[in-house]
């Protein structure tokens, strides 16, 4: 795994076009009621796909922004496999999307701000770096950080002054 590796054509302000739309599926998903964290999948200059976390509007503990997206992506093409694709995420991913990351096999993973709580990627685990597949895969972290962290930050601020709990 190569991280913060330069991800080739398109350089950090094309990655920065990107994670807005991702910002704008979180925002979505926060006006929803939901854990603001947003996804798209890209080929190239296409946007295959887009999702939202919808865990609680679904009732579904797997509806990660992630997780739809690589789904909806797939659809687009038509095939599961993703290998020239990268996956923009406005949070770093859980486990169970770094799972669907390995075997969707997106080469590119770009995330916003880190999950020092269940971050898989590089928080609190590496699972990418020696996966049964030999996969290699490419991070960048940090893209939009400030501005994704800050709508996380102000969803659960939110929450705590209502009084709900949400993990």
């Amino acid at each position: 795994m190569n991280l913060g590796a330069d991800l080739g054509a398109g350089s950090f302000g094309s990655h920065e076009r990107w994670m807005r739309l991702a910002l704008a599926e979180a925002r979505a998903a926060g006006e929803a009621g939901d854990v603001p964290v947003g996804a798209v999948v890209v080929q190239g200059d296409r946007l295959l796909g887009r999702g939202r976390n919808q865990v609680e509007v679904l009732k579904d503990p797997t509806a990660h922004a992630e997780i739809l997206a690589l789904g909806a992506a797939s659809t687009a093409l038509g095939d599961w496999r993703l290998d020239d694709c990268t996956l923009y995420s406005t949070l770093e991913p859980c486990t169970m999307c770094a799972g669907a990351v390995l075997l969707g096999r997106p080469r590119r993973i770009v995330f916003g701000a880190p999950d020092p709580r269940a971050g898989a990627l590089v928080s609190t685990a590496r699972l990418l770096e020696a996966n049964p597949y030999r996969l290699a895969f490419e991070v960048l972290g940090g893209v939009l950080e400030d501005e994704c962290a800050e709508l996380l930050r102000d969803f659960f601020r939110r929450l705590r002054v209502r009084g709900g709990a949400q993990d």
